[in-house]
This record gives structure tokens, sequence and C-alpha cells, in this order.
């Protein structure tokens, strides 16, 4: 199989990731103003964007020129970031119509993120929090990984927020498979809908 083929999979015996309630602090928490940088070449600053906003968080997408990592795999929840990437390419406009908008959150930096976005085609942007700031402000959860020695060592676990009018609404997370957490996300903004 070509290594580009490999990154739209979910291997089979991945380990699972747990829920280790280090997100439950984050319903209801109020977004800091902190402009991030985008793949469209724009500062996005989530607290003051109006209505709903899907945020999936993924720890680093791989690229077609890189082999693949067993021990990337063998971190619980790490591997499935072009899959989870395009679920939410295939149900944007889903998505759209429930009145949500969508960015993709990692620690990458943009140039890497850029790659990515062009290659899979993405109708959204990604945001780059690799300064950490965000990260720090919200105290999502991480882990410590240096994959090829170019990129931050420290990467966001896998999880998806609902924000509206700069709050957190909903958190998914842990999540697993991760190709699912797009249809998953729809799922819950069909069942709360805006009135």
């Amino acid at each position: 199989m070509p290594l580009r083929d490999d990154l739209y999979t979910i291997p089979d015996g991945l380990p699972l990731p747990i829920d280790d309630s280090a997100c439950d602090h984050l319903p209801g928490m109020q977004l800091p103003s902190l402009p991030l940088n985008s793949t469209d070449g724009e500062k996005v600053d989530l607290a003051g964007l109006p209505g709903r906003t899907v945020l999936y968080i993924y720890p680093r997408t791989g690229r077609p020129d890189l082999p693949p990592s067993a021990e990337w795999d063998a971190i619980p929840g790490a591997r499935g970031c072009t899959p989870q990437s395009c679920g939410f390419r295939d149900h944007h406009q889903e998505l759209r119509s429930r009145g949500a908008r969508v960015f993709g959150l990692s620690t990458q930096t943009t140039d890497y993120q850029l790659e990515a976005a062009e290659r899979l085609h993405l109708p959204f942007a990604l945001l780059s929090d690799n300064n950490l700031e965000l990260t720090r402000a919200l105290r999502l959860p991480t882990f410590d990984f240096e994959p090829y020695g170019s990129e931050s060592a420290v990467h966001l676990k896998r999880m998806a927020l609902v924000i509206r009018d700069g709050r957190i609404e909903k958190v998914f997370y842990p999540v697993f498979p991760p190709d699912r957490n797009a249809a998953d996300v729809l799922a819950w903004l069909t069942r709360n809908s805006e009135q």
C-alpha cells in the first residue's frame, strides 16, 4: 500500500483513548480573545465569532512524503488526523446548514497545516496554536511526541468543541474513531438546533 493511502485509513488494533476527565472544566468556559493564524491568511479570534462554531482539535496531520510511525500509532488516540479532517470536509455543507462554521486546530505551524489544507481540499481554515497560547489559556489536554524534529513536540489530544458566541457549549472528548467525529457533531447539532 502506498504511504499516501495509509494516511487516510485507521488501522485495526489502535489503542483506544480513555476519558481522563481532562476536558471536564471546558463546558461553559468563555474563550479568551486570542487571534490565531489560519491557513486562509487571516487571523481568527474564536472568542469574537457570533453564533456557533465547531472547532475540531487534532494532534497533527501526517504527510505523504514521510513514513508512518509505529511510535505514533502506539499513542492512544493519536492516529487519525487526516480521516478526522476529511470527515469534517465531507460534512461541511451539512454543518453549515445547521448554522455552524468549522475550523480545525493543531499546534502545527500554519505553513505545515497549509500543505494538508490544500492536499485534502478543505473548505474551511485550519488554525495554528503553535505558541500554545489557547492551549494554556483553556488548559487543553496535550501529550509530548517529537515526530521528525521539525515540529512542536507538544500535541493536543483529539477533541471537538461547539462554541456559541465565544463560550464552549459542548465538548466531544475523547474522540474515537476520528473519522466519525464530524457525524457525531452533526447529530448533536441536529438535536440541538437553534429555534
